[in-house]
């Protein structure tokens, strides 16, 4: 059976926001696979809705044995086991204790109504790419062909 590497994205704006990641971390390493890499603890501004709660941003790398529906299925029951209610109010972003993407599944690209991979606004969120380039400089985005690192720079310079 292949290994796939999996990227992952966790933000947290509510409650212990770290110790939300840390018991994410757990779960994913019990679930889903071994953590290979991840980055430090990235304190972010809210983007795309108004909090007076900043967020820990972190990323992750995994290795797993799973397919791709099913390691992104385990992602959105951990959300709901750490107590994510809904992703949106009224069709805006809404303050969370937990939020999980998949960024990269392998180089696999992936249009369906449940999923899209790459994760489609990674490249332009400078709270995932900071992370992101801090631990994986040189993947390359399947459609962007463009490393981490320079689509991180690119951003920083705009």
């Amino acid at each position: 059976m292949d290994f796939h590497n999996v990227f992952l994205a966790f933000g947290s704006n509510l409650g212990n926001k770290k110790e939300n990641i840390e018991i994410a971390y757990q779960k994913i390493e019990k679930q889903i696979g071994e953590i290979i890499s991840k980055s430090a603890f990235y304190i972010t501004k809210p983007e795309d809705f108004i909090s007076n709660n900043f967020f820990v941003n972190s990323v992750c790398l995994v290795v797993t044995k799973l397919s791709l529906t099913e390691t992104f299925s385990i992602t959105q029951k951990i959300e709901i086991e750490i107590g994510r209610a809904e992703k949106t109010i009224n069709g805006c972003f809404a303050d969370r204790l937990i939020d999980i993407d998949l960024l990269l599944y392998d180089s696999m690209i992936v249009n369906s109504i449940d999923l899209t991979i790459p994760h489609p606004k990674f490249h332009a969120r400078s709270f995932v790419l900071k992370p992101f380039a801090e631990i994986a400089p040189d993947v390359v985005h399947p459609i962007l062909n463009k490393t981490i690192s320079e689509l991180n720079n690119n951003l920083q310079s705009d």
